[in-house]
């Protein structure tokens, strides 16, 4: 079955999925009201320098300030060279400096840090490249960077980037020649993956996009707009998906509403017009995607727990730091002997973890404790078949090689929030800990408080406001202890179950009738 891209669109959300052979591998969701900001570039005031950590903090008119990193800084060639001339003289930045392009001048001045570069109050042009996620307000850079459909152009860095998917040398070669002689000099350009088979006319056709587009950002930055203010706002959700996705290896795109199928036909038309006979307008009774399978995908993609074929399963679990995949044998008990079973079981679900990583779009630093393996030929094949598996992921991945312990330490961009963050929100019972404390737990603790402050009470009775489970165990389980209580007390207790009360919450009151 062919790769397909379904767009779900209604006025209160978007939802964008890949199809590959069936199977969901990519979902995005968007709401008008909560609107991605990546990629948007601001004029921004610096109202924070940390020399300490290295970085500033960035009012660019959000919620929160924005965290400006002191390799994120961009500062014109003049000034870099007035403010080196002014940083220690006895600086050797020979080591770091060769011939390798740089996203920053500040990556090549060891003698400058953030106090050098910025100064609060200051005023300087950033854009986002990363999303706020959770307390944390968005990642920023002074690094500007335009995609288009074949072009990503860097104003701020002479380079040029060929991608590494493209894999043909004689292709890069040519494409880095044309490139050459289209970009004005001093400009950067990084060749995406689908302008592999793109001609020259559409390079120079992008090319000229971009630099117009940079020449409205810059009129728009120094004319005397408000501090903070947006000054470019990139494409919504679902042009972006269209223009970062959509390439021939895509079958067709579904759209299951009028007004944004005419959106997409007329973008897919203005960029990559031979693909605009593949853009479908969905005129189907069945949801687009009840009708595809995906609405049960999405909601599996929630899971911690996911079974493999094979009877075994993975345990997804996220903590503030990190990511923890635990590969288990579950109901799979092998035929040959427990090694083999073991080793099947691991290769199983390293399809299936590569997989949740990438519809998850889980990003950050990953663990992954697969079932420990004796044989060492076993670990690398697991290893390798890891690292292949991992391949149709977009997202740049480092794997290390699996230890001895069967864990595979590993990283995985993070361009946006993962589906977990984007759909759910911590629990208002738990306050997203998963655990409570046990009904018992509870009795005790009331029994020990009962019994401080006992003495100090003056009246004949107590009423235990419970929860109903608490409430139970105390007239049942602990009916004995009840009795102990108030034998050493002096004081009658009454245990009365509240319906709508938290499990862990309740309350004490001395001297009711």
């Amino acid at each position: 079955m062919p790769s397909e891209l379904l767009i779900n669109a209604t006025p209160y959300e978007i939802r964008i999925a890949l199809v590959e052979h069936g199977n969901l591998v990519e979902f995005y969701l968007e709401q008008p009201r909560e609107k991605g900001l990546v990629g948007n570039i601001y004029r921004g005031k610096v109202v924070r320098v940390l020399s300490g950590m290295q970085a500033a903090f960035v009012d660019i008119g959000l919620d929160r300030t924005g965290f400006l990193y002191v390799d994120d800084v961009h500062i014109s060639q003049d000034e870099f060279e007035n403010r080196l001339a002014k940083s220690d003289p006895t600086d050797d930045c020979s080591s770091c400096c060769g011939n390798e392009p740089t996203e920053s001048l500040s990556r090549r001045t060891p003698g400058l840090n953030i106090g050098d570069l910025l100064t609060e109050g200051q005023e300087i042009m950033v854009q986002i490249c990363k999303e706020p996620l959770g307390t944390k307000g968005a990642r920023l850079t002074c690094n500007i960077t335009l995609p288009c459909r074949n072009l990503v152009f860097m104003p701020m860095t002479d380079h040029i980037g060929i991608s590494r998917k493209i894999e043909d040398e004689t292709v890069r070669k040519q494409l880095r020649q044309d490139i050459e002689t289209l970009r004005p000099a001093g400009t950067g350009f990084i060749v995406r993956t689908v302008a592999e088979n793109a001609t020259n006319e559409d390079l120079e056709a992008d090319m000229e996009f971009l630099l117009h587009t940079w020449g409205e950002i810059q009129d728009i930055a120094t004319r005397e707009t408000p501090v903070p203010s947006l000054v470019y706002e990139d494409l919504d959700i679902t042009l972006r998906v269209v223009r970062d996705i959509f390439s021939p290896e895509v079958e067709r795109v579904v759209v299951d509403d009028q007004k944004t199928f005419n959106r997409v036909q007329h973008f897919v038309e203005t960029f990559a017009p031979r693909l605009r006979g593949r853009v479908e307008l969905s005129d189907s009774q069945i949801p687009l995607f009840d009708a595809h399978g995906v609405e049960m995908e999405v909601n599996r993609a929630l899971d911690k727990k996911i079974w493999l074929r094979c009877g075994g399963y993975i345990i997804i679990e996220t903590t503030e730091a990190l990511t923890v995949v635990d590969v288990n044998t579950g109901r799979y008990v092998g035929k040959s002997g427990l090694e083999e079973t073991i080793f099947k079981t691991n290769m199983e679900a390293v399809k299936e973890i590569a997989y949740q990583l990438r519809l998850r779009n889980i990003g950050g630093i990953i663990i992954v404790d697969f079932i420990d393996m004796e044989e060492e030929n076993h670990r690398n094949e697991v290893f390798a078949a890891f690292k292949e598996a991992a391949k149709k992921d977009k997202s740049r991945i480092n794997i290390l090689r699996v230890s001895e312990f069967g864990l595979v330490q590993m990283t995985r961009k993070r361009n946006r929030e993962d589906l977990r963050h984007m759909m759910c929100e911590p629990c208002l019972y738990c306050h997203g800990d998963g655990m409570l404390k046990s009904s018992r737990t509870i009795c005790y603790e009331i029994f020990r408080k009962l019994e401080r402050e006992a003495g100090k009470a003056i009246a004949d009775n107590v009423v235990l406001k419970v929860h109903p489970k608490v409430a139970t165990m105390m007239l049942k389980e602990e009916a004995a202890t009840i009795d102990y209580l108030q034998g050493k007390t002096g004081k009658q207790i009454i245990v009365e179950p509240v319906r709508d009360v938290h499990l862990e919450k309740y309350e004490i009151c001395w001297g009711r009738e």
